[in-house]
């Protein structure tokens, strides 16, 4: 028996060497190029001073196929970027615009070396190196290749910077989309919301704001909860690459998957950055997007729900919504999963950190408050639909987004109505 044990444990041992020394059970590097996996058609470009710049991001199965292994498991994601540099002169491609913390080919390819013999690491060494996005574009050619980046799902901020050889910096600010998730905003068709748009001029619209419900309610409209306290205006192209510059994520459709994960980032103290997000209604609907903006765990988030509105402002789109903190989780039998989100009381300041998030995040053109919420003191607050307390001034922050970047010393304050000290 001992004789018997003993040979066990050699021939483990002599797995765990050959498995050190590199003798993986798979014997060659196959990636698939671009072509096969063909996620370059959903590429969006922009063409500036003669350089064009087209960017795509591969799902995390599609990334599977280019590089052998599953990198978005490693937490990493690849960034397919070409640059035509019909220019005169050279640029460099700048990396760390994309992520300070980005990685290096050859890290990526060190991160999926388990998977292959010594062979056909150097095999796959040499593939990530030479499918690298080169750090010089040179006047009058077209050169591409990845960026490998930490991992963002849902969408993508991509943003693409070169430098010139005459002290000029060209920037390219582009939202992604990366359809790996099944999110709240897929499920709505938005071109049959509504037949047509009444738009407004500034007044108009804060007329129209300070007539609308001051909180979301439950779906039989029976019960009122948190405060709708969120204006945005703006053009797609302004609002979404604007919150996803500030660190904000789509969320993940309530199913028992996404329920399963956001338990495990609770009990485990995992970061879930695509948690769901329980459905409020207005206008006779749940919220049409939801975003958050993710802590150390699921616990602790700020996040928040738009509804498209069925106006515009000087053609602009505009969304109401609600935006809270959540500070940590308790159990209730007022929601189905019998626990729930703990809000932070001062919903007022949640609606400042968004204000300040977005400024300098360069996507603020102005912004204002207006009244339609109703005051609850901090004496006598009132409750949302879980029970929990919040207390506001009763006003309602209007953000007006721009597509191109704004300073801070250019931010334009409406003076409609002032919070108070």
């Amino acid at each position: 028996m001992r004789a018997a044990t003993r040979h066990a444990w050699t021939a483990v041992l002599g797995v765990a060497v050959i498995a050190s020394c590199g003798c993986a059970t798979r014997g060659t590097y196959r990636p698939a190029t671009a072509a096969d996996v063909g996620f370059i058609d959903r590429a969006v470009s922009e063409t500036r001073d003669e350089v064009t710049v087209r960017v795509a991001v591969p799902t995390p199965e599609e990334a599977r196929q280019l590089f052998g292994f599953k990198t978005g498991k490693k937490g990493v994601q690849a960034v397919w970027v070409e640059v035509a540099n019909g220019s005169g002169h050279d640029y460099w491609f700048m990396p760390h615009a994309l992520d300070q913390d980005y990685y290096s080919a050859l890290e990526v390819a060190w991160l999926g070396r388990r998977r292959y013999t010594r062979e056909a690491r150097r095999d796959m060494e040499r593939s990530l190196h030479e499918r690298a996005m080169p750090f010089r574009v040179p006047a009058g050619q077209a050169v591409s290749g990845y960026a490998f980046v930490n991992q963002t799902l849902g969408a993508r901020h991509v943003l693409i910077e070169l430098v010139g050889d005459h002290q000029d910096v060209l920037s390219y600010d582009f939202l992604v989309e990366v359809p790996a998730l099944d999110t709240d905003y897929q499920q709505v068709d938005f071109e049959r919301l509504y037949s047509s748009f009444d738009d407004l001029d500034p007044e108009g619209l804060r007329r129209w704001l300070e007539q609308q419900p001051a909180t979301v309610t439950d779906q039989k409209e029976s019960r009122l909860g948190d405060p709708l306290n969120l204006v945005v205006v703006g053009s797609e192209e302004a609002v979404w690459p604007a919150f996803v510059r500030a660190g904000w994520h789509v969320t993940e459709t309530m199913s028992a998957s996404s329920v399963w994960k956001t338990m495990l980032s609770s009990v485990f103290r995992r970061r879930y950055l695509y948690s769901p997000i329980s459905p409020l209604y207005l206008w006779g609907r749940p919220q049409d997007i939801a975003l958050q903006k993710a802590r150390a765990t699921v616990d602790e988030r700020n996040h928040l729900r738009l509804w498209l509105a069925p106006v515009t402002c000087n053609g602009e789109l505009v969304w109401l919504g609600q935006i809270s903190r959540d500070i940590g989780v308790r159990f209730t039998t007022k929601s189905p999963t019998i626990s729930t989100h703990k809000i932070d009381p001062d919903v007022d300041e949640t609606r400042s950190c968004l204000l300040q998030e977005l400024i300098y995040a360069q996507g603020v053109a102005a912004f204002g408050f207006v009244s339609g919420v109703g005051a609850a003191p901090i004496e006598s607050p009132r409750g949302n639909l879980t029970g929990d307390p919040y207390f506001t001034d009763g006003l309602r922050i209007v953000l007006f987004l721009s597509e191109d970047r704004v300073a801070i010393d250019q931010l334009d304050f409406i003076e409609w109505e002032v919070p108070p000290l």
